[in-house]
C-alpha cells in the first residue's frame, strides 16, 4: 500500500500576547496577498477515484485496521484535503464521520453502497454537494417539504404535460402497495423497481434541469426508448433518517435534503441501449461545471451546481410562461 510522507504543515511559533496591538500590514503587502481559490473539483474526483482503488484491495474483514490508516492518510493529501476542510464539518469532522459509516456499513438489498468502496465513494462525492450548499436552508420535516413555497407540484405540471420526465409516487395505503405489487408480478420490466417519490415536489430550478436533460435523452437514444425516469428528488432529514434506519445510503448533509438534488434511473434503460447515452449527457454536465454526479448503481445522483442555478431558474420561468 502507498503511504505518502505527511507534509510537516505550519509550524507553531511563539504566542501572541493578548494585549498587544495588532500591526497593520503595509498596503504593497496587502495588495500582494493572494485570494482564497476555489476547491479543484476535478483534482478531488481524481484523488477519489485513486483512492477507491485502494479501499478496494483492503476490502475483507481483516483489514479494518488498514482501512483507517489508508483514510487517515489520504485525505490529508492537498486534493481531497482542499474540498473537505471547505466544508462545515471540516477535514476532521469528514473524516470521523466516513470512519464511522464504514464502521457501521451492513451490506444489503436496499442500499446503494454495494460494498465498502461504493460507500466511500458516495460520501466522498456527496461532499461536493455540502461544499455547494452549505448556506442553503435544509428541509428538515416532512411539513416544511409540503409547504414550502420554494417548491411546485410535479403533478400539477404532468397533467398539464410540462415535463419531459417520469416519476412514481410512493403508494400511500395497504391497496395501493399491493397493486404495484401485482403490477411488478405481472410486468416485471415495464419501469424501474424503486419505491417512488414520497414528496412529489421539486424546486423550480430541479425541474428545468430534468426537463433539458429528458430533452436531450429523447434526442439521443435510440428510438422506442421511454423517457428520462426519476427515482428521487426533495427529502426531509426527517425521511433521510428513516432510509437510514432501513439499511439505504442515505448520507447527512445531503443536497437531497436542500432541494437541489435527485436520482435518475440508469441500469433500467439497459435494455433499450441507452444507459451509456444517459451516462454520457450526465457527466457532459458535470464537466461543463453544471452538476456533481456520484454514480450509486441503479440510479445516478445529481446535484446542481449553485452556478447553474440562475440560468435555470430562468429557463423554467421561460419555459412555464410565469
Amino acid at each position: 500500500m502507498r503511504v505518502p510522507s505527511r507534509s510537516p504543515g505550519q509550524q507553531p511559533g511563539p504566542p501572541a500576547s493578548p494585549t498587544a496591538p495588532a500591526r497593520r500590514r503595509p498596503p504593497s503587502a496587502t495588495a500582494r496577498r493572494p485570494a482564497t481559490a476555489a476547491p479543484d473539483l476535478a483534482a478531488y474526483r481524481a484523488a477519489v477515484a485513486d483512492l477507491l482503488v485502494e479501499v478496494g484491495a483492503l476490502a475483507d474483514a481483516t483489514s479494518t485496521r488498514a482501512r483507517q490508516v489508508l483514510i487517515d492518510e489520504r485525505l490529508r493529501e492537498p486534493a481531497l484535503a482542499a474540498v473537505l476542510d471547505a466544508t462545515p464539518q471540516g477535514l476532521l469532522g469528514a473524516r470521523e464521520t466516513l470512519l464511522l459509516e464504514m464502521a457501521r456499513y451492513q451490506p444489503n438489498e436496499r442500499t446503494s453502497a454495494r460494498d465498502l468502496t461504493a460507500l466511500v465513494r458516495i460520501y466522498l462525492l456527496s461532499r461536493i454537494d455540502v461544499l455547494w450548499w452549505q448556506d442553503a436552508p435544509i428541509f428538515v420535516t416532512d411539513d416544511q417539504v409540503n409547504c414550502s413555497t420554494d417548491l411546485v407540484d410535479l403533478e400539477w405540471l404532468r397533467r398539464r404535460d410540462l415535463l419531459r420526465f417520469r416519476y412514481q409516487e410512493q403508494p400511500a395505503t395497504v391497496l395501493g402497495r399491493a397493486v404495484r405489487g401485482l403490477r411488478r408480478r405481472l410486468r416485471p420490466d415495464a419501469s424501474p423497481h424503486t419505491a417512488g417519490l414520497l414528496f412529489r415536489r421539486a424546486r423550480r430550478e430541479v425541474v428545468a434541469l430534468l426537463n433539458e436533460l429528458g430533452r436531450e435523452f429523447a434526442a439521443a437514444a435510440p428510438p422506442a426508448t421511454p423517457p428520462l425516469w426519476v427515482t428521487s428528488l426533495v427529502r426531509s432529514t426527517e425521511h433521510q433518517y428513516r432510509l437510514r434506519r432501513l439499511g439505504y445510503a442515505a448520507m447527512l448533509p445531503s443536497g437531497h435534503c436542500l432541494g437541489y438534488s435527485a436520482d435518475v434511473e440508469l441500469t433500467w434503460f439497459d435494455r433499450f441501449g441507452a444507459r451509456d447515452t444517459l451516462a454520457e449527457l450526465l457527466l457532459a454536465r458535470q464537466n461543463a461545471g453544471e452538476l456533481n454526479v456520484i454514480d450509486e448503481g441503479q440510479a445516478w445522483h445529481l446535484c446542481l451546481a449553485p452556478t447553474a442555478r440562475r440560468r435555470l431558474r430562468r429557463a423554467y420561468e421561460a419555459e412555464m410562461g410565469v
